[in-house]
């Protein structure tokens, strides 16, 4: 599983270059050589489940689009990757959750009154409800869902 991440906010006219280039190292190109190490080594029916982000699609305020490119790159890899690694049976999968209370977005930080606004059932998500569907894809039910963003957002991009 591919659970890196960086967050940084910015108006593209003003983001600095160095916290882009962390961004791309982070969220993209440390999936890149992973997982391309990683399928050297896997055996049929493996797993790769990468962590991406709602906000590949969502982008509901100003700052974000960084890394809003960062999470959808991993969207379009997961596809080619679904192509390239399938005939070795091996599936690879984004799971993309929405506000999830963790260190890097609590649910009592700066942003989270708006957030849990725009969230249907209005409550930031909990680790283990990201994990179990992790755990899903990582198991035999999860062997025929290939290529696939899957959200668990708790209805911030319905």
């Amino acid at each position: 599983m591919n659970n890196a991440g960086v967050f940084a906010l910015g108006e593209i006219t003003a983001f600095d270059d160095a916290a882009f280039e962390r961004a791309l190292a982070v969220n993209v190109r440390s999936v890149y050589y992973t997982i391309r190490a990683a399928s050297e080594l896997m055996r049929e029916d493996g797993r790769i489940i990468n962590i991406g982000s709602v906000n590949a699609h969502r982008v509901p305020f100003m700052g974000a689009s960084v890394y809003a490119l960062t999470k959808a790159a991993l969207v379009g890899f997961t596809r080619g990757l679904a192509r390239d690694l399938g005939p070795k049976r091996i599936t690879v999968n984004t799971v993309e959750p929405g506000p999830v209370a963790t260190d890097m977005n609590p649910e009592d930080g700066p942003m989270s009154e708006s957030l849990r606004g725009m969230i249907a059932l209005k409550r930031y998500g909990r680790p283990q409800e990201i994990a179990a569907l992790v755990a899903f894809l990582a198991g035999p039910e999860g062997a025929f869902i290939i290529g696939a963003s899957l959200l668990a957002d708790g209805g911030f991009d319905a």
